[in-house]
């Protein structure tokens, strides 16, 4: 009986995030993520490893889905990926008409109906899958708190971390690359929800 009583309140809160955020139809983020030469930076160390900013990078955007990874030659440096989505594929209407799962560090699109309510291009440029790196205990923990659909924001840096025996992880500086490497890797300084 108290096994239940446990399961009850971890089945309210999945009810909570999958049920999620829904918006009229129409844009909901209007603004490009905002990226700008970082500045002269210096690079600092983490878990044995450089980090070095390669730009500044802030986005407002709707998020889409969260995956957690402990096991995975990353998880040390980007415990989570947030898959997000801007401009056009910030629309319900868009959205409703797709369907997205993320695993091993991919953001994978599928339509639901009807066909493509986008062409790819549009589709790539307008939404991302981001490795997150959590500055602090605090920006992790915010994070968390995010539903599925909502409007984030999220300020910091995009990088490339370099270690021993030639372990390299960087991040895309483009928004419109697909595939293997096109993921943005971000140090995440300040994160808020609206």
């Amino acid at each position: 009986m108290k096994a239940l009583w446990l399961l009850l309140p971890l089945s309210v809160v999945a009810a909570w995030w999958w049920k999620g955020v829904e918006y009229p139809p129409g844009i909901v983020v209007t603004e490009e993520p905002r990226q700008t030469a970082a500045g002269g930076v210096a690079p600092w160390e983490k878990n044995g490893h450089t980090i070095r900013p390669l730009a500044e990078y802030s986005i407002r955007a709707r998020l889409l889905g969260r995956a957690q990874y402990w096991f995975d030659g990353g998880a040390k440096f980007s415990p989570l990926d947030l898959a997000v989505a801007w401009g056009v594929m910030s629309d319900q209407n868009v959205l409703d008409r797709l369907s997205w799962s993320q695993s091993w560090r991919y953001l994978n699109w599928q339509p639901t109906r009807g066909g493509w309510p986008l062409p790819f291009d549009q589709l790539n440029s307008h939404s991302a899958n981001i490795h997150i790196v959590p500055a602090d205990s605090s920006v992790l923990g915010a994070i968390g708190m995010a539903r599925r659909g909502q409007v984030i924001r999220m300020s910091g840096y995009l990088i490339e971390i370099t270690g021993p025996q030639g372990a390299h992880w960087s991040s895309s500086l483009s928004r419109t690359d697909s595939g293997g490497g096109a993921c943005e890797l971000m140090w995440v300084k300040e994160f808020s929800r609206e």
